[in-house]
């Protein structure tokens, strides 16, 4: 009897998210470890070896960040379309509220990089505090565990899909020298073939998995970051307000462990090794490292707060379930996890080596604060309405 106990405790532990952020975690450190060994050479070969044929030939590297993360996406659109039918974003008041947050936590940030910034060599990187790392900040907020409400991990993925979302814009907009139309057109008559499946009412999710595959292939190859498939096939799959398992559910719960205990952790391992360089260090107080550090913790913080206040007051939007201020408060300074859209930004935006590092160096440092002051924030806040 006692080991029937001890198994269904383990398997709740289990599946409660709690291992898969420890474990995400601990690639991180991994990663940063042989980041700054004698193995950072071999790791980085490894990452740079191609996979694939044809005009699917890619780095592993580029599979963990472009199509393995799409499955991540996928996921987490899943989980905020099935809150949105019939959840805790099913009403139009709860669903405005992660978007209005979300826009502030993409312009408070990028004003206070331009601030900082403004008319030096620098300017460019203004959009790199603008995004929030969707797996980091979900893993965080799952090793609260029951210290939060429910529903705010549900607030803060769809905030973080708006986040990225609008990420993915300013990239396409901005920071991108070329959007191929003709990919970008059969991406559009893929994702209307998915909808019209879903009003005719099409239930196999075969049917909906195979025409997604195309369809991340064709807003990779249009210029824009493939993750977004991922999100946009998720939308499409049918679900229903009923006891009865809906595809969306069925597809749900499928991909939850791997995508935890796999996927996530990839991803960490692949892309924290920075390798530590003592320029980084007088780089957080440059104009561009203060901008980036004061964007991303402070300016996620206020923005996110901010503005979902004013929803608030304004009435336009309601506080998630058994939610206060100060959990909004402590999930803005989650919001502040930049990391890899930040670093990939970052990327864009410079040539200069030195640049990126610095850059680099000051996302990892505001990301760990923010992670590191929103989680005791959040941890030991009372869990009732504040």
């Amino acid at each position: 009897m006692a080991k029937i106990i001890n198994v269904a405790v383990f398997k709740k532990f289990f599946r409660s998210g709690q291992v898969g952020g420890f474990f995400l975690l601990i690639c991180v450190a991994i990663s940063l470890i042989i980041a700054n060994s004698s193995s950072k050479e071999s790791f980085e070969a490894l990452l740079a070896t191609k996979l694939g044929f044809g005009k699917v030939n890619y780095s592993i590297l580029a599979w963990i960040n472009d199509a393995l993360m799409a499955i991540f996406f996928l996921l987490v659109g899943l989980e905020i379309k099935r809150e949105l039918v019939e959840g805790e974003l099913s009403s139009i008041k709860s669903a405005a509220l992660p978007v209005i947050a979300a826009m502030g936590g993409m312009l408070v940030p990028a004003l206070i990089y331009f601030l900082f910034n403004k008319g030096t060599e620098t300017a460019s990187g203004w959009g790199i505090p603008m995004a929030t790392d969707i797996a980091f900040a979900l893993a965080i907020i799952a090793m609260l565990g029951k210290n939060v409400p429910a529903s705010l991990k549900i607030f803060l993925a769809a905030l973080a899909i708006v986040d990225d979302l609008g990420a993915i814009l300013v990239i396409a907009i901005f920071y991108t020298n070329q959007i191929h139309t003709e990919y970008f057109l059969m991406a559009g008559g893929i994702l209307a073939l998915l909808a019209l499946m879903n009003y005719f009412g099409v239930k196999k999710l075969v049917y909906y998995l195979i025409p997604g595959i195309f369809l991340w292939y064709f807003i990779h190859h249009s210029g824009i970051h493939a993750t977004i498939a991922g999100v946009l096939l998720a939308f499409t799959i049918p679900t229903n307000e009923t006891d009865v398992l809906s595809p969306l559910e069925k597809l749900e719960h499928f991909l939850t462990v791997p995508v935890n205990y796999v996927i996530m952790p990839v991803f960490a391992l692949a892309n924290t090794n920075i390798t530590f360089q003592k320029e980084m260090i007088s780089g957080l107080v440059s104009p561009l490292g203060l901008g980036i550090v004061v964007g991303l913790f402070a300016g996620k913080t206020i923005g996110v707060t901010l503005f979902s206040w004013l929803a608030v007051k304004l009435k336009w939007a309601d506080l998630p379930t058994h939610a206060g201020w100060k959990h909004i408060l402590g999930l803005g300074m989650l919001a502040g996890i930049g990391f890899t859209m930040s670093i990939f930004i970052s990327l864009l935006s410079f040539k200069d080596a030195l640049h990126i590092s610095e850059a680099k160096f000051a996302i990892l440092t505001a990301s760990i604060i923010a992670g590191g002051v929103g989680f005791v924030f959040l941890r030991y806040s009372r869990r009732a309405v504040l």
